[in-house]
């Protein structure tokens, strides 16, 4: 891939991880067994990604809806989650990436809470890479809470209605501060966005790959990052203003 070539390397790329119950099915193992081995994943993905020069990996790992999974397979999750905050937050410190964590946090056991706050804190300071993580995350919950930000700004008379602007509400966001996706990627072979970055992903390049998430590594990475290189983005412009603009 020509990092050089414009628009070559995707700035933010956002991942569905998709697919660990089922890897684990398919091995007649437990559910949370294909959750462990995601974690593997999760490192090469994060390993390509900073050496391509992507400068945001946000990751779904936990959505708003979720929730409504077995009690057994939720408690086994936020105990992983729990563990792997603790043991990977010095790792991304020493390579110098920054971590942060979007949703809402107020579902989770207090301990929890402290350890993302810990973790947050330990690597605020990194600037090579920023790792975002979507925990009790929805599209739809960072849009409604974007809104009652400017909703109260209107009722201390700080706004007018007509002053908020997608620009603004934007801003707003659990993203705000960070470029949008570039590219969203989606693994386990299903072909939706599922309640994910809603606003954020209105101009991003899709890409579905049908591998389970444990089996989504460094090649398969590389093959995505590759696949979006090939592709012209336009953002509403017809192909020959693209490239014309390219030449310019």
């Amino acid at each position: 891939m020509d990092k050089n070539k414009q628009g070559a390397v995707p700035r933010h790329v956002a991942i569905i991880m998709d697919g660990n119950n089922r890897w684990a099915k398919k091995r007649l193992l437990p559910g949370v067994a294909g959750h462990k081995a995601g974690v593997d994943a999760v490192r090469a993905v994060i390993e390509v990604c900073a050496e391509s020069g992507v400068e945001v990996l946000t990751l779904f790992a936990f959505s708003s809806e979720n929730w409504q999974r077995p009690a057994e397979e939720v408690g086994a999750l936020m105990e992983l989650f729990l563990g792997a905050l603790r043991r990977e937050a010095k790792k991304l410190l020493d390579n110098d990436i920054s971590l942060r964590i979007i949703g809402d946090r107020s579902r989770f056991h207090p301990e929890l809470q402290a350890a993302m706050r810990e973790a947050e804190l330990l690597t605020a300071g990194s600037r090579r890479f920023t790792l975002q993580i979507a925990a009790n995350y929805g599209g739809q919950w960072d849009i409604a809470q974007a809104a009652q930000r400017l909703a109260r700004e209107v009722q201390a008379g700080h706004l007018q209605p007509e002053d908020i602007t997608p620009h603004l509400l934007q801003g707003c966001l659990a993203t705000g501060d960070l470029p949008l996706p570039d590219l969203c990627i989606r693994t386990g072979g299903e072909h939706r966005i599922s309640n994910f970055l809603l606003w954020q992903l209105a101009y991003s390049e899709l890409y579905f790959s049908d591998l389970y998430w444990p089996d989504f590594k460094h090649e398969a990475m590389r093959k995505a990052l590759a696949d979006f290189a090939t592709r012209q983005r336009r953002f509403g412009k017809t192909s020959e203003q693209v490239e014309a603009e390219a030449r310019s």
